[in-house]
Formats: structure tokens, sequence, C-alpha cells
């Protein structure tokens, strides 16, 4: 009797079902792996920060917070500034509106090798010719500025420290070209945990014989022996057990703890795992290899299964 074609159709579909090769899981694992640390590890963007001056002035900075404590080197742009008057462009510290900005990083650098300043000018004076940078397009300007936490003795991480545009040496009492962008330093690094604790206090002194004292002293009225009257202590060497008057020792060790005992019995240590986030990354990607590893075999015993069920 001839089969139903239907059943001949399903077997077919079946047959035809596209199934995932062990390689092209293995691939997709190791591609997950591989960018798991770069998306857990991205860098965070820092916006630009611009800062309008008083005659139209815009000043930019390329990063204004979280900056690190070991320096950082910022890109610094500025349009709308006017041609005809030189300005320095630098760190310094910052004194508020109306005052001059300063110390600044650098000093004065009129020679244009510090690097920490910049003299931006069209007109300079005859000696100032090749070292100011003269003015872009629109009263424009591009340069780049170090920031550290210190400016002279001042701490930057304490003290209000900006990026700023002043007039040069040639007008030093003109504030008409004071433009600022306050720059504020990242948190310092935590202190490391402690990894041992101190000798524990409190340990009990070792316990002493008895001192004695010599009876049979004759009091001074009636003749009667009183065992404490007029008597001095003494060990039972006859030396005397009152503290050595110079040193202030004890030299029957009454009183004193055993030093050595003390450090042996009082110390503790504490054990801080020295796992860190390589070693935890490790580990994730050993798991996932396992994982991987365990479902290459399933998938190829169902496809045995498979084959055998169709032969």
């Amino acid at each position: 009797m001839p089969k139903p074609l239907l059943s001949g159709r399903v077997i077919a579909t079946a047959a035809t079902i596209p199934t995932a090769t062990p390689i092209a899981i293995t691939t997709a694992i190791v591609a997950a792996i591989v960018a798991a640390p770069l998306l857990t590890t991205a860098t965070p963007a820092y916006a630009d920060t611009t800062t309008s001056g008083a005659a139209g002035q815009r000043l930019t900075v390329s990063k204004s917070t979280g900056i690190s404590r070991s320096g950082e080197t910022v890109s610094v742009s500025g349009t709308g500034y006017d041609t005809s008057k030189g300005i320095y462009v630098a760190f310094c510290v910052d004194n508020g509106a109306g005052a001059a900005p300063s110390p600044c990083g650098g000093g004065v650098d009129t020679s244009g090798t510090g690097g920490s300043s910049h003299w931006i000018s069209s007109n300079p004076p005859s000696y100032g010719e090749g070292l100011a940078v003269p003015y872009g397009t629109g009263g424009s300007f591009q340069v780049s500025i170090p920031l550290v936490t210190k400016i002279g003795d001042v701490d930057c991480t304490v003290r209000t420290c900006s990026v700023v545009t002043r007039a040069d040496h040639t007008r030093t009492s003109d504030r008409s070209q004071d433009v600022r962008v306050p720059i504020t330093f990242a948190a310092a690094a935590p202190a490391p945990a402690a990894t041992s604790a101190a000798p524990a206090a409190g340990t009990p002194a070792r316990p002493t014989a008895p001192a004695q004292t010599g009876g049979g002293t004759t009091g001074t009225t009636g003749g009667t022996d009183d065992p404490t009257a007029g008597t001095t202590a003494e060990s039972p060497t006859g030396a005397s057990t009152a503290p050595d008057a110079t040193t202030g020792a004890d030299p029957a060790g009454a009183g004193t703890a055993d030093s050595t005992d003390t450090e042996a019995d009082g110390l503790s240590v504490t054990r801080v795992s020295t796992v860190g986030p390589a070693g935890q990354w490790w580990s994730s990607t050993l798991i996932l290899l396992a994982l991987g590893i365990l479902a290459l075999l399933g998938l190829s015993a169902a496809r045995r299964r498979t084959r055998r069920s169709t032969s």
C-alpha cells in the first residue's frame, strides 16, 4: 500500500530544517566573551564646557570635571575676542569676578616655550613678534593647557582654579578679556585597608609569691611584737621587693606582663582577598567556555539521535 503524500512532505520538511553548526556556536561564544570587557570598561564621555564673557567672547574647554589628580591636558578654544588686545590663556587661581586670575601655571610666559600658558596677540610689542600667536578669524584661537592639582603653593582641590583668558602684560588692569571655566578634580582614592590588628591589650600579669615580713620587731610602746609595725617587706631570699628608685622596675617581676607572651597572644591577622577584576573576569570566561562545551555536546548528541531516527 503506498504511503500518504502528507507523510513524505513532513519528513522532507523536517530534513531541511537548518541546524546551527558547532563552529558557528563556538564563534558566537568567543565573540561574546571578547566583547564583554569592552562594554564594561568603556570610558565615559565628557561634554565641552563653554562660558561667555562680558563682551560676547566664548571660551570652551574640552573637559572641566573629573580631572585626574595625576594631571591631564585639555583643549581650549575661544571666539569673539577683541583682536586689538592681547590675552593670556592659562590655568589660574580664580579670585572671583572683578579680580585678576592669579597666580597662573607657568606665570607670564612671554617666551612661548613653557606650554603652561599661551600668549595670543595680533599686534604684540616688537619683542613679542614671532612669540605671540595671532588671533584667527573672528577673534578665535585654539591651544592645549595642562591641568595640575597645585599652582605654586595653592591646592586646586581646595581652592577654585579655572582655565581663563585675561589681558596680557601690556594691559594688566584691563578686565574686559577675563573669561573663566572652573575646573574640578576627581575624588581622592580611598586609603588602603589595614591587613593586621594591633596587639590586644589587657593581658594578665604573672602572679608572684607573697612577700615575707620580718616578725618579732618590738614596738616602741608596751614591748609588744607587732608584725606590721616598723618592718620592711622582703622576698624569700631576703632582698627588698620595693621598686628600684632609679629605674622604677619591679625586681621581683610583680605586676609586669611577659612581652613575648603578649606579642604571641595579642597579634591577629585579617585576611584580605587578592582576587581583583582581572581574576573575576577569567572566572567568568572559564564558566562561559564550560557552558559552551556542554552546549556543543548536547547538540552533537541531538544530531546523532536525529540521524538514527531518519535512517
